[in-house]
């Protein structure tokens, strides 16, 4: 497996997407929370990661030929080359800011999410494009354990640097480690377009037909499926529980007394580890058993595994039930993700892969990007042991509708050739 060249590029384009996520989302929060800025407006900043929410809108665009300037790359190369700088740029713009003028340092994290959103949707047409079906769930693990690796180093690592050179230090070296996306880029190998797609690229259809291909086909092509519907309502769902817990996790630390030391501890190596071994697991399970089941078991797991937040609620200054709530949760989540992703590539179809796996994963990060910025209202409402407990329960609802979703529309299976069996 590991003697794929086309693997260690994927882990490699995995830490590239991983990276800014946090810094516009956990560690932003972090240094939000440290300026003493209110939970409401903390809870609010969830909202910032809408980018990734609606970036299937501006999708369309990296289905077309890449920028003229870059055309020699490729499509997705040449894409990415064009984005990747802008990045490193809105990541040193966080320099910039401080938690006194919050507006200002949010507008930034926006920039950087918009950038970062951009980024993931080219790499994960690359990889959907590149590897066969029957080794997209080897390539997903292998892009979570790179994503993993970067969360890290941009959360737990980023946080444990601040006592040494401050927050904007810690923003200025990670500016210098988004260098890291364009070297993969540029190792990489573009993928070979189907016929029809070259055809487009060509240049043999107007700027209607390529945009009627990039936006309206795509859309309609998937919708008009059996149990559109259905699968949609599964993709919101999914990740609803997690999106709530995760948006109030600074301040709840926080609130049990933990400082910056143990909490970098606690969702460090070990954490990576675990989540490592999770996506390996998920992966071999998606092999063996299937997309579908795998799906179920991981899904069910992870629902479990949510309530190891409301007993850390009652463990406060406990740092052994610090360590072991995010150990836990972060193996369950990788185990789940590599399943759940793997399910997303499946719905794609490959002249449509940037669009339409664009709106999915979209999709499935929207109740992240709208309801979890609510949670910061919701906690002075409920309390912490109760907001915990509702956010475990808010993920019954996706097992419920994985249930229906398997028995009626099961995933169908890709053979190498690319053609749906």
């Amino acid at each position: 497996m590991l003697a794929d060249p086309r693997l260690w590029l994927m882990i490699g384009f995995g830490f590239a997407s991983g990276l800014p996520l946090l810094l516009s989302g956990f560690t932003l929060r972090y240094w939000l929370s440290e300026g003493n800025v209110s939970l409401k407006l903390i809870g609010l900043t969830a909202e910032i990661g809408l980018a990734y929410s609606l970036k299937f809108l501006w999708a369309p665009v990296f289905d077309n030929g890449a920028p003229g300037f870059l055309r020699r790359l490729g499509r997705r190369r040449g894409w990415l080359m064009a984005v990747q700088p802008l990045l490193t740029l809105s990541c040193l713009l966080m320099v910039l800011g401080n938690p006194t003028a919050p507006a200002l340092l949010i507008v930034f994290a926006a920039i950087l999410a918009f950038c970062s959103a951009s980024q993931d949707t080219i790499i994960d047409a690359w990889r959907i494009e590149t590897f066969p079906q029957a080794r997209q769930g080897t390539a997903l693990a292998g892009y979570v354990w790179g994503y993993r690796a970067a969360m890290l180093v941009s959360g737990s690592g980023a946080i444990a640097l601040v006592g040494h050179i401050g927050w904007h230090g810690v923003f200025a070296v990670m500016a210098a480690l988004t260098l890291i996306g364009p070297v993969v880029t540029l190792l990489a190998r573009e993928p070979v377009p189907d016929a029809t797609v070259a055809h487009m690229l060509a240049g043999h259809t107007s700027f209607a037909q390529r945009f009627a291909r990039s936006v309206i086909e795509p859309l309609q092509e998937f919708i008009r499926r059996r149990g559109a519907i259905v699968i949609l309502l599964f993709i919101v769902l999914f990740r609803l529980g997690e999106a709530l817990a995760g948006t109030m996790l600074v301040p709840f630390y926080r609130h049990l007394g933990f400082d910056r030391v143990q909490v970098a501890v606690a969702n460090g190596p070990i954490s990576l580890a675990a989540v490592l071994i999770g996506a390996l697991l998920g992966g071999w399970l998606v092999a063996r058993i299937g997309t579908g089941r795998a799906l179920l078991i991981t899904g069910c797991f992870q629902t479990l595994c949510m309530f190891m937040y409301v007993l850390l609620s009652y463990s406060a200054g406990s740092h052994h039930m610090l360590t072991a709530t995010a150990v836990v949760e972060s193996f369950a989540e990788g185990l789940a993700d590599a399943a759940f992703l793997t399910y997303l590539s499946s719905l794609c179809s490959l002249a449509h892969t940037a669009t339409q796996y664009a709106l999915l994963s979209s999709i499935a990060a929207l109740a992240s990007r709208t309801v979890g910025g609510l949670s910061g209202f919701m906690v002075p409402t409920l309390g912490w042991h109760g907001f915990y407990v509702m956010t475990a329960l808010a993920t019954l609802p996706s097992i419920a509708v994985m249930v229906y979703l398997l028995k009626y529309y099961p995933p169908e299976r890709r053979a190498l050739d690319g053609r749906v069996s």
